[in-house]
């Protein structure tokens, strides 16, 4: 079976050549490669100014072994200076959490800036299986840190930011508004959860739902379960943190800021994302959901109408949620 003839009819013939990874076979590196060299050009990224800089990592790291946790580098996006910054988006690239660099995605983020007057930080976190968690996740926690310390300096209000993520980066997005909840140093304004990975057992034996109509394309189940057993690591299913690391399992999503997430009827992760989505509207957490028709996973950076809808609809989102 090739669900092939469901694909929205602009991006069919693309998305077989979107960059793919097969674990059993395929290089990391080259996948890696291939992915940020892909995007970029799709994004026309190689063209956009911003701004580098490394902020403090983690704090709990020990002082003996200052190599666990180096400073995360960020790249700023900065509106332009006729608009005056009093917000922020925390953006947390995609890639499965295996790959990818914010670099990648300069094009959207920069255009972004531009078009809501809002200062973005997109986060370079540590990936695995060089890092298994929660080494990407505290990098994005450092970062949204650090952007809420320097509020003042960087002109935005600290009340005002958001966390925004996309694939591998929304499951590192959702994760961060939980540790914030919980940590009780930052109080998000917002999450935007572009079509996230939530829930580790997708694509497995043991996943809660199946539908074979989802995950040909882009994103498959056996990607899915090789990168969520690279970042897991040797992290139990009994450790309390294991929440942080497949948002799924939280058992209280209470408390989170306002939710926007999109997902497509064909994406992988369609059916966590429904629930997720549910189990917030339980948890009274002001929700929006939205899914595509004929979308797989990533449809959004696929030149088309489609794609030209999603990236509207996300922006409008954004402004009512900022």
């Amino acid at each position: 079976m090739t669900t092939l003839g469901l694909v929205d009819a602009e991006q069919r013939n693309m998305v077989a050549s979107f960059p793919a990874f097969d674990p059993e076979q395929d290089d990391l590196m080259a996948f890696r490669r291939d992915l940020v060299e892909g995007t970029t050009a799709l994004l026309n990224s190689r063209s956009v100014q911003y701004e580098e800089r490394l902020v403090p990592g983690p704090d709990d790291a020990p002082d003996d072994a200052p190599d666990d946790a180096p400073d995360v580098r960020i790249i700023l996006f900065h509106p332009p200076k006729s608009k005056r910054t009093t917000s922020a988006i925390l953006y947390v690239h995609g890639g499965g959490m295996i790959a990818g660099t914010p670099d990648m995605q300069a094009g959207t983020l920069g255009r972004l800036a531009s078009e809501t007057g809002t200062l973005i930080v997109s986060v370079d976190y540590r990936l695995a299986p060089e890092a298994p968690f929660p080494g990407g996740l505290e990098d994005v926690y450092a970062a949204l840190i650090w952007l809420h310390d320097c509020a003042e300096e960087m002109g935005i209000d600290p009340d005002r930011i958001m966390v925004m993520g996309d694939s591998g980066g929304g499951c590192l997005a959702a994760a961060t508004a939980l540790l914030a909840r919980d940590r009780g140093k930052v109080k998000l304004h917002a999450q935007v959860l572009i079509y996230p990975m939530l829930d580790l057992r997708t694509g497995g034996a043991d996943a809660p739902s199946d539908d074979p109509t989802t995950g040909e394309f882009v994103w498959t189940r056996a990607q899915n379960q090789h990168a969520w057993s690279a970042v897991r690591g040797k992290l139990a299913a009994d450790d309390p943190r294991f929440g942080y690391l497949s948002p799924a399992f939280m058992p209280d999503l209470s408390g989170l800021p306002a939710t926007f997430i999109i997902t497509g009827a064909l994406d992988l992760f369609r059916d966590e994302d429904i629930t997720f989505a549910h189990r917030l509207w339980k948890a009274a957490v002001p929700t929006e959901l939205i899914v595509y028709a004929n979308a797989v996973h990533a449809f959004d950076l696929l030149p088309s109408s489609l794609g030209e809808r999603v990236r509207h609809d996300v922006l409008e989102a954004v402004r009512r949620l900022l």
